[in-house]
């Protein structure tokens, strides 16, 4: 998502899914679980991933 800051990009459910390479349903079952510490927060019914906190998880799971 080039030209936007990460700090402040909000992606839908679906948007994070997309860019991890994921189903939504699974981003779904890891907030419901606590399986990874993957940090979200709901809006009324949405839920919304900061791209920031998508990249750190991808980093933590590349440097393991």
């Amino acid at each position: 998502m080039p030209g936007k800051d990460p700090q402040k990009t909000m992606l839908s459910r679906k948007e994070a899914a997309e860019y991890l390479g994921i189903s939504a349903n699974t981003l779904a079952v890891w907030a419901s679980t606590g399986r990874y510490d993957l940090k979200f927060t709901k809006m009324g019914r949405a839920v919304r991933y900061r791209l920031s906190d998508l990249d750190s998880f991808i980093e933590q799971r590349l440097s393991n």
